[in-house]
Order: structure tokens, then C-alpha cells, then sequence
């Protein structure tokens, strides 16, 4: 059948309309793209679309989403990816309208099979060494058609198909069998290893294959003596091309590392044929490129235009692939999920000598996991930290008792590394993110979708980078993710997605003009006493002004100045210190000065706005401004000027009084706040009082002291307090609060209004 396809396709005259299933993968994409260069009417559909899809459309694709009877209605072929299965609408209509349906591999086979076909076969490896044989091949001034698992920015695309060509480089799967089907001029074998035991049940059968290949190569076949089931299989083949370390036909030494690239001399059965600096780092890297260098030997290609096409590889997609530069991090993505792709890709970024080499890994198949764990956690040994998340199952079904943790278990057996099993992958960013250093290597290995994290971190850094670029390091500090339960006394919350801690006034007005020109919120936080925040976090920039000018408390004569990040009980006792009274009920507030400015705070008879003379704001405009108290008006726990506009500062009336009456005061304070409020993380009151009654003893009148969601209780102390009793979820608070506005009504027919903030996502969203 394959060889009638093939012939089929090669009639321009009479064009065959193709519909391929599973369009938006890298493998089918790859053939569409083929097939429509060849000529054909190509159609297909996938579940989704992808940056793939849309350039497909524009070279001629109809696509169509999601799968349907009608998208096969009157094709000639059918073409359908491993993903999908016998029981999809269309692979039905196709076969109940008698359209022949073929795997991607036999499809990939036919095309192969109207040229002289270069497949690149082995466990790890394909992807980078077909991409470097187009690429040296074109380079030297060679028609080449190719076929590569990956975008190649070098190559233009994942595949291309050129009329004048007499070959086509193309990397061929093992994992299920089909590597079989092929029967090319050029095998290359990159190594033979244990893997796809979801499909093989051991390495014999996984060599069988390999060697059915090799029995139907037509001209040469290429190995690499360092994998050891490789050179035993080779080598009983006449006329077959090694390369290697030494011992070999073609042999790199004097290999030189540098940062980003790699240098060795090339020996041909002993002859020197000159030096090679590859593009990209990594001496695996260099085995691949020395297989590159034996084909083109082979087809009559001058070593000169081999090495300096070499030198201008970039690499694929997800294979050692720089995500983010700067002086202070360095982020790669990589495609490795086999122990010794992870081994050899560690290594590789331990070349580039950074601080700490971070990793985040997600395992692949619950099969190779669990047959694989041992390997795994020696090859992790080459990190500094390790973060593990969950199995990535591509088409498997879960297998108890195997997970990332599995692997984390094998890491901690063989080693001292740390590594830390965080389960999903969602919000594995924000815990990595956040415990970045300057001089870090971050590298996202996996064949999943792990390198979503590594993009998500990337782009935040970067805007990070170039805040950092607008001031010295004395007026600012700043970190990506800050978890805002170690900033709230509620303990609750999500991650800040940008954290920023301004040491001056400027500094603060310059990052809020920042943000803003960029459209990112900016929320500003002090001690976080009288806030919830929501689980998924704080998009956007969140201003902690706690230190330097913020922090600052200063005493004129009986005026007393404090920055908005004072805390209350540092103000009193600066008041008390310097013999000035009214200050003590502030000795029982757990906030700081800018939070009771904005709720205008209050305890013991006094609200923060009786003593206030002015404050100094950063005003809409970007405008630091100083207002007196005539001018603002203030609530009952509401001062709507603060609501649009940041304070930055303010002035408090004092009057001198007699120390031991200050002292007297400040002690009633601390016994009225023991008595009446609850030890218990919290955070303050959470409901304003109603006109007829105060919220905590309604809310003991409903008999709702002590109610529990999660680990969110109402306080017994006191009814309006709900109490954190051991890592709550906000999402517990929130739920416990509204069931207390609900019973309120119900009950009493009372509304119950917050009194606290409430920022964020419930769920992650950056």
C-alpha cells in the first residue's frame, strides 16, 4: 500500500485530497506541510489550533476544529496521529465511507520512499542531528527536503519539501514499531536504549526493530560506537560509518567548551580534516554533529562548508533552547525525558558555570517513570535544586503508586540534592520564580508542557529586569511571586506576581509611572492586617513601602511624623518615649500607618483621623502632594481620597503628658486588645458594624461562634474575627463569610458588610 501512495503522490496531475488527523502536532503539522508543498489538497482538524495551524492555513490548509464527519466527506486518504483513537468521528466516517486511513509513520514512509530518504533513528537525540544534516546539506549548496520533530528557526520550519531535491532527511520514531517501514539510502543510529516500555517489552525487541531498518537501508548506515547496543548492531553491517570518541572512523578531540558553543577537531580514519565550533553547547551535541559530518563525507561534501554550516547552527525548538538572557539569569528549555538525555543535558548546562543550576522536571509516562526511577535520580545529581512536578501521562493511564514523588523518593536514594515534589505544574512558576538568586541557571526539562513555566517565568523576568534597569539597588528591592501569606496576619493568599519594596518617595512614584505605562494594576500593601487575599494571587504590581522613608517615625516638638509603613505599636512607643500623649490606643492596633489612613483605624474611643494634621500622597497624576486635614474627609472606616490616591506619609497631633499616664494608657491597650481579640492568626475585624448591633455579638447571637470550613474558624473570643487555625485557604474564609452574611439575613435580616480588603484571583491566572 505504501508504495501504490507513493506513486500517488508523486502524480502532480492528478493531486489527492488528504485529510490529516491530529493537524496540530508537531509530527502531522510537519507532513501537512509537505504534502501541501508536493501539491496535494490538504485538509485537517485537531481539537485545537496552534501557531502551527495558522501558518499551515496561509500555505493552503483547510482547517477545521473540532474533529467532525464532515471534515472527511469526499477525501481520498486519511491520515491520523498515535493520539488519536479508533473511536474519533471521523476516523468512523472514513472508514464506513471505505477511505483508507494510515498511520503517520506510513505516510511519512511513502513521501520518504519517492527519494533518496535519510532517516536519523535512536532513543534521544533525533530532533537536533536531522535538523543539523538539513541544515549542513543546504548550507553546502544541497537540494534538501526535510523532515524534523520540532521548529527549527535555522531551517524555516519543521519541514519543507523542494522539487529539485534528490533527498530528504528525515528523523524516524521508534516508539512504536513503524521505524520498520522506512527502507532509506542513509540510516543513522544515534544510540540503542531501554524506552517506549509502554510498547516494547524489553530491549531485544527494541533492537529488532532498529535492525529491520538497518536490513533495509540501501546505501550506508551511520553509528555512533559510544552506545554500546548500537555499535554491536552496526557494526555486522558491511560498509557501515562510525563516529565517536576514538576508535572510530570519525573521531572529534581537543574539544574546547566555551559559553554557548563548542569546539573540536575532526579525524577522518586518522586523517585531520580542521576544526569545528558548533553553535550550539554541549558535547553530546558534538556526537550529533559528528554524524552530520560522516553523511555529508559520504555524499562528496567539502569538510569546509561542513564546518562553517556548523557554526551557524542554532538548534530546534525545546532542545537546550536559550528562553531568557540577562546578566542576572539564564533560562533553557529542554525536550530531555530520558535519564540519559537528562544526564547529558545537565551536564551541558553546568559547562555555562552558573551559581545554582535549577531545575524543574516533569516525568513523562507513568510507565518510564516507574521502570525508570533509579536512572532518573542519578541523573538529577548533576542539579542544585530539583523541583519535581507530577507525571505528564500522554496517552497513559495512571499506575498506582507512581508519580513525581516517585522520582523525588529516587533523587533523596541517590544523593544529596535537594528536591522538592510540587505536584502541579500550574503553580510549580511561582514557587521556582520566587526563590530565583542572581547567577542562576533555570532549566525546564520534559517532554510535556513543562516549558510553559520556564515562558511564564521568563516574561515576568524580564520585566523585572527592566524595572531593575531604572534604579540603583539602594532604592528598591524586588522579587517575582512573593507568597502574600507571609504579608498578611490572616496567613492566607496567593503569590504577588510582581513584589516591589521602595525605600524612598521617588522610588515608589517612578515604579507606580512604571507599571501604569505598561497597563499593570499595582496594588499597594502594608503589614496586610485588615486584607485577604484571594488563592490565585495578585496579578499585577503589588507596593510593600515598609522601609527607608516609609519606616521612618520622627518627633517635632508635639507633632510626630510617620511613614505610611510604620507599624502602630512603633509609633506609640516613639510617642511614649518622647512624652507625647494620645497616642496609646495605637498600641493595639496590629497594622501600620498607611492601613489606618486608608480604613481610617480605630480602637479605644479614637480614630486614626482625630490626630492627623496631613498627609503626603502620591496623587493620580504621578504628583506628590500634602494635604491638610481640612482638606480630606474621612469615615467611619473609609477615607475615600486614599482610594485613588497613595500615601506616602503623615503628620499626628500629639500633646505632652506624664509618663506614667502614657504608660498607664499604653497598658490598658494591651489589656483591652488580650481580652477582646484572639491570639490566633486573623485579620482584625472582618464586618462592619450594623446600625442596630455590633457584628461580633450578632454573630454569637446566631450561635455561629466556633463554625469551621477547613481550617477557617470563627473565632471564640470574639464572633467578629475569623481565626487561621493552621494554613487556611482564603477560599475556606471566603466561603466561611459568606455563610455568616447568609444566616445574618436569613435570620435577622441583617446585611453584613466587610470591613476588611479583599484582592485577587480565586484561581492562578499569570
Amino acid at each position: 500500500m505504501i508504495d501504490e501512495i507513493s506513486q500517488r503522490l508523486l502524480d502532480r496531475a492528478s493531486p489527492l485530497r488528504i485529510h490529516l488527523l491530529g493537524v496540530a502536532g508537531s509530527g502531522m503539522s510537519g507532513l501537512a506541510a509537505l504534502l501541501l508543498e508536493m501539491g496535494h489538497q490538504v485538509s485537517g482538524s485537531d481539537r485545537v489550533t496552534s501557531g502551527e495551524t495558522e501558518r499551515l492555513q496561509r500555505m493552503g490548509l483547510e482547517f477545521s476544529s473540532p474533529h467532525s464527519r464532515e471534515a472527511v466527506s469526499g477525501v481520498e486518504l486519511v491520515v491520523y496521529s498515535s493520539a488519536i483513537g479508533g473511536d474519533n468521528v471521523a476516523m468512523v466516517a472514513a472508514a464506513e465511507a471505505g477511505v483508507a486511513c494510515i498511520r503517520r509513520a506510513e505516510c511519512l514512509a511513502a513521501i520518504l520512499h519517492t527519494r533518496k530518504g535519510i532517516i536519523v533513528s535512536g532513543t534521544h537525540g533525533k530532533t537536533t542531528t536531522s535538523a543539523m544534516c538539513a541544515h549542513v546539506l543546504k548550507k553546502s549548496a544541497r537540494a534538501v527536503s526535510h523532515y524534523v520533530g520540532a521548529e527549527i528557526p535555522v531551517l524555516g520550519a519543521n519541514a519543507h519539501w523542494d522539487e529539485e531535491s534528490d533527498h530528504l532527511v528525515a528523523e524516524g520514531d521508534e516508539s512504536d514499531g513503524t521505524l520498520s517501514l522506512y527502507r532509506p539510502s542513509h540510516a543513522i543510529v544515534l544510540n540503542i536504549e531501554e524506552e517506549h516500555l509502554d510498547f516494547y517489552d524489553g530491549i531485544e525487541e527494541i533492537v529488532e526493530v532498529f535492525r529491520r531498518l538497518l536490513e533495509q537501508t540501501s546505501r550506508k548506515v551511520i553509528y555512533c560506537v559510544e552506545s554500546g547496543v548500537a555499535r554491536e548492531l552496526c557494526r555486522e553491517y558491511p560498509d557501515s560509518i562510525s563516529y565517536g570518541w576514538d576508535e572510530a572512523d570519525f573521531v572529534a578531540s581537543q574539544v574546547v567548551e566555551g559559553r554557548g558553543v563548542i569546539s573540536f577537531t575532526v579525524s577522518r580514519r586518522g586523517e585531520k580534516l580542521g576544526r569545528v565550533e558548533l553553535g550550539i553547547p554541549g558535547r553530546h551535541n558534538v556526537l550529533n554533529a559528528l554524524a552530520s559530518i560522516a553523511l555529508a563525507d559520504d555524499l562528496g561534501v567539502d569538510f569546509t562548508l561542513v564546518a562553517r554550516a556548523l557554526s551557524s547552527f542554532a538548534g530546534a525548538k525545546r532542545r537546550f533552547e536559550s528562553v531568557y538572557l540577562s546578566s542576572r539569569y539564564h533560562l533553557i528549555d529542554d525536550y530531555g525525558h530520558h535519564p540519559t538525555e537528562i544526564a547529558a543535558t545537565l551536564e551541558t548546562a553546568r559547562s555555562l558555570n552558573p551559581n545554582r543550576l535549577v531545575v524543574i522536571f516533569q516525568p513523562h509516562r507513568y510507565s518510564r517513570t516507574q521502570r525508570l526511577a533509579e536512572e532518573f535520580g542519578s541523573a538529577l545529581q548533576e542539579a542544585d535544586l530539583v523541583f519535581v512536578t507530577d507525571v505528564y501521562p500522554a496517552s497513559e493511564s495512571p499506575i498506582e503508586g507512581v508519580s513525581g514523588k516517585t522520582v523525588v523518593e529516587a533523587v533523596e536514594r541517590k544523593g544529596d540534592v535537594r528536591c522538592i515534589y510540587h505536584e502541579d505544574l500550574a503553580t510549580a512558576h511561582h514557587v521556582v520564580g520566587n526563590i530565583l538568586e542572581p547567577g542562576d541557571l533555570l532549566l525546564t526539562l520534559g517532554a510535556g508542557n513543562v516549558h510553559e513555566s520556564g515562558r511564564r517565568i521568563a516574561d515576568d523576568l524580564a520585566l523585572l529586569d527592566a524595572l531593575r534597569g531604572e534604579f540603583d539597588e539602594s532604592e528598591m528591592e524586588m522579587k517575582l511571586y512573593e507568597s502574600m501569606r507571609r504579608h498578611t496576619t490572616m496567613l492566607t493568599g496567593g503569590p504577588a506576581q510582581f513584589w516591589v519594596e521602595p525605600r524612598t518617595f521617588s522610588a515608589f512614584s517612578r515604579a507606580v509611572e512604571f507599571f501604569k505605562e505598561r497597563g499593570i494594576p499595582v496594588r499597594v500593601v502594608g503589614r496586610g492586617s485588615n486584607l485577604l487575599v484571594r488563592d490565585g494571587g495578585i496579578r499585577g504590581a503589588v507596593i510593600h513601602p515598609a522601609k527607608g522613608e516609609f519606616g521612618e517615625v520622627k518627633i517635632e516638638d508635639d507633632k510626630l511624623i510617620a511613614g505610611v509603613g510604620a507599624r502602630f505599636k512603633k509609633v506609640a512607643s516613639a510617642a511614649e518615649s518622647a512624652g507625647l500623649g494620645d497616642f496609646a490606643w495605637m498600641e493595639g492596633i496590629p497594622g501600620n500607618v498607611g492601613g489606618g489612613l486608608r480604613m481610617n483605624a480605630g480602637a479605644m474611643g479614637w480614630e486614626t483621623f482625630d490626630q492627623v494634621i496631613s498627609v503626603t500622597f502620591l496623587d493620580e497624576d504621578g504628583e506628590i502632594r500634602t494635604r491638610s486635614r481640612a482638606e480630606i474627609e474621612a469615615f467611619y472606616r473609609s477615607v475615600p481620597e486614599l482610594h485613588h490616591n497613595y500615601a506616602l506619609q503623615a503628620v499626628f497631633q500629639g500633646s505632652p503628658s506624664p509618663g506614667a499616664e502614657i504608660r498607664k494608657k499604653m497598658e490598658e491597650s494591651r489589656t483591652h486588645r488580650r481580652q477582646s481579640q484572639p491570639l490566633a492568626a486573623s485579620a482584625g475585624c472582618i464586618f462592619k458594624n450594623p446600625d442596630s448591633i455590633g457584628a461580633g455579638q450578632l454573630i454569637d447571637e446566631l450561635g455561629m461562634k466556633g463554625r469551621r470550613v477547613g481550617k477557617a474558624e470563627v473565632s471564640f473570643e470574639h464572633g467578629n474575627f475569623i481565626v487561621n487555625r493552621g494554613k487556611a485557604e482564603a477560599g475556606d474564609v471566603l466561603q466561611l463569610i459568606e455563610e455568616i452574611q447568609t444566616e445574618a439575613m436569613d435570620r435577622r435580616g441583617i446585611e453584613l458588610q466587610t470591613e476588611i480588603q479583599v484582592l485577587g484571583e480565586d484561581e492562578v491566572s499569570f
